[in-house]
């Protein structure tokens, strides 16, 4: 089987350092100063407030899937999943395993990255 290739991001200003971030191995997502709440996709203006009170805090990577979906007849099959974080948000990303079987609703994923198609590493989630 081949392994999938990930299309490269667009990173600009407003995600720069998340995608920086990324080449490190570190999920960094933006806070909102005025209601702590953390947020994704990165932005300057807090999604809650509308306010530009935001900064940048390291997260945990860890998360469960809140819905899923294999795409079986792809070549290569893959997964796209939405997974709540532990710090809150929920994010589409890829869920990467050997077995597609084995997901559920509610099980426990951790943050991996893995290179694109220009090398910029983009955050994946692999069951626990």
């Amino acid at each position: 089987m081949n392994e999938r290739t990930i299309p490269s991001p667009q990173p600009w200003h407003e995600t720069q350092q998340y995608w920086d971030a990324a080449n490190d191995g570190i999920l960094l997502l933006k806070r909102c100063l005025d209601t702590g709440k953390v947020f994704h996709y990165p932005r300057a203006h807090s999604p809650f407030t509308g306010s530009a009170n935001t900064d940048w805090c390291e997260v945990s990577g860890e998360g469960t899937i809140y819905s899923y979906s294999v795409l079986s007849r792809a070549e290569p099959p893959y997964c796209i999943a939405y997974v709540t974080l532990a710090e809150g948000p929920t994010v589409l990303t890829n869920v990467v395993t050997d077995d597609f079987d084995c997901l559920r609703i509610g099980q426990p994923v951790r943050v991996e990255f893995v290179a694109s198609e220009n090398g910029q590493k983009v955050p994946v989630f692999r069951p626990c």
